[in-house]
């Protein structure tokens, strides 16, 4: 399945099992106007956006940003939208159903601002209701940020975090004591392996038929057109260019073009045996660059470049392990690459 409308399987994209990857998996979930990524660390973020449905409403995202474990405070921080060429306000406020909530700490230049702990807890609480929440620049221009879908966000983000029912909960407050909600998870370490030098050998595998059958077997043609006869673009160029690199004594990473989109590519990298028989096992078919021992996945979520999704490999000796998966939001013209980074999973990369 090929990306020409790619936003919704890149939200899911997050949530799907992955080769290697860490055991604890992060969420991701998206209603209405509002979108949360909860990371492996149980870290959440919840991004809220304007009505897209009134073309009238200029971009806007906030983010609330809360780690796991009792007691703990959610931050905001906010992002006027940019992707057009705007004049930005001088100064920033906040009004939450026609309530003046004082002046933002905004950075004018960036078009971005923080709000402080009483103007959060108002956020929060408005946003569990149906409210009007309206960003004011010193130059009468507004901003308005929607609350469709927010409740439903942020039950999510209780449900997560172990919230429900708690004094600290956002959405179902309850009595059961802070004590039982779940604690934070380390960010797991992942070792990169140095890989060991090409040899020629291994580069004249390139044109192997030997090796393009064994890929073909070991990939359907949902993963990787390029593969497999059809009635696709790059399927019917003919045999895709075959790159070899060593990774080890005993196995190799080769890598070949699989699909094109409207605005995007994907490359497949596969961990074989050096020699037959080779046992290709899949790393990604989505890839858009590797250095041999990382290998990286990048898409655009449409064509204007407002949102995109990010994935990333790293080799440990034995397997290419996911070591990051992240998304920048939904698509709603904030900015060019999008406003936010959105994980749901982070590792540390050690050397």
């Amino acid at each position: 399945m090929r990306p020409t409308a790619l936003l919704p399987l890149l939200l899911l994209a997050p949530a799907l099992a992955a080769h290697a990857a860490p055991a604890t998996s992060g969420l991701s979930f998206t209603h209405n106007d509002w979108t949360l990524a909860c990371d492996n660390t149980r870290t959440c973020r919840a991004a809220g956006y304007q009505n897209d449905d009134d073309g009238d409403n200029p971009p806007v995202s906030i983010l609330l940003t809360r780690r796991a474990g009792p007691d703990q405070p959610v931050s905001a921080e906010l992002m006027l939208g940019q992707y057009d060429e705007v004049t930005l306000p001088k100064q920033l406020s906040l009004q939450i159903n026609d309530a003046k909530l004082g002046a933002l700490k905004y950075a004018a230049a960036e078009g971005t601002a923080e709000l402080s702990p009483a103007q959060v807890t108002a956020l929060l609480a408005s946003l569990t209701r149906s409210s009007r929440i309206v960003l004011v620049g010193n130059d009468g221009k507004r901003w308005t940020v929607s609350d469709r879908g927010a409740s439903a966000v942020l039950l999510k983000m209780d449900e997560y975090q172990g919230r429900l029912g708690t004094p600290g909960a956002l959405v179902r407050k309850g009595k059961n004591p802070e004590s039982t909600v779940l604690p934070p998870l380390p960010v797991p370490v992942v070792r990169l392996v140095k890989a060991v030098a090409t040899r020629p050998a291994d580069e004249a595998l390139a044109t192997s038929a030997a090796l393009r059958a064994a890929l073909a077997a070991a990939t359907s043609a949902d993963d990787c057109e390029a593969l497999h006869p059809g009635d696709s673009m790059i399927a019917n160029e003919g045999p895709q260019e075959i790159t070899v690199q060593r990774l080890s004594a005993s196995k190799l990473l080769v890598s070949q073009a699989c699909w094109r989109a409207a605005y995007n590519t994907g490359d497949g990298y596969w961990v074989v045996n050096d020699r037959a028989p080779y046992q290709p096992t899949l790393v990604t078919a989505s890839a858009v660059a590797d250095d041999t021992v990382t290998i990286e996945e990048g898409h655009k979520g449409r064509g204007l470049g407002d949102c995109w999704y990010t994935a990333s490999w790293a080799w440990n000796g034995t397997a290419f392990v996911r070591t990051a998966v992240s998304s920048s939001g939904l698509c709603r013209l904030v900015s060019a690459g999008g406003p936010w980074d959105l994980p749901t999973l982070v590792t540390k990369v050690q050397k």
